[in-house]
């Protein structure tokens, strides 16, 4: 079970947004041999606070027998030919699609996964991996991952924090979560 997460804010328009993450998730069924299901659509504010228009956000469960570096290469194939050029690190973008989790792998080790997800803020904001890490360092954090994630995966358990997305959802702060909103 492959975990996805989709955004855009290419414009200040959900409707436009929303058509993106809509070709996005058609590329994805083209592109492998396997099951798609996908959450609500999300509006929700760009992170950091200030850096581009509002996102829209959702989440898939791809069940694919795709391994995960293939997975990634699929997503960032798509994210290219969508247009999606990687100048600012956490800008505005045509589309963005992060591999959030694949089952209960932890890529390339827990030691490693862990030291990514301890980062100060300051440092993710400038600092990329070189490589795939799983799961994703910062998905236990993040509101506008875990609202749509909840609608497709909400009993997926973090193999590093033990939690399912329920509770790392109940876990963030209230104020956060009511700034997401379905649209």
């Amino acid at each position: 079970m492959h975990l996805l997460a989709l955004g855009s804010n290419a414009t200040g328009e959900s409707s436009s947004n929303a058509g993106l993450l809509a070709q996005a998730y058609d590329a994805i069924k083209a592109g492998l041999s396997g099951t798609l299901r996908s959450s609500r659509l999300f509006s929700t504010p760009a992170f950091p606070k200030g850096s581009g228009p509002d996102f829209v956000n959702a989440c898939a469960v791809v069940e694919s027998d795709l391994s995960p570096e293939a997975m990634l290469a699929l997503c960032h194939r798509i994210e290219a030919e969508m247009g999606r050029v990687r100048t600012r690190r956490w800008g505005q973008r045509v589309i963005d699609i992060d591999l959030l989790a694949v089952g209960d792998q932890i890529l390339p080790d827990r030691a490693t996964v862990t030291h990514w997800m301890e980062l100060p803020l300051e440092d993710q904001m400038r600092l990329a991996p070189e490589h795939l890490l799983l799961p994703h360092p910062r998905l236990h954090q993040r509101g506008f991952v875990l609202v749509p994630l909840a609608d497709v995966a909400p009993d997926w358990v973090h193999p590093l924090t033990g939690q399912s997305v329920r509770a790392m959802l109940e876990a963030l702060d209230p104020a956060e979560i009511a700034e997401i909103r379905p649209i």
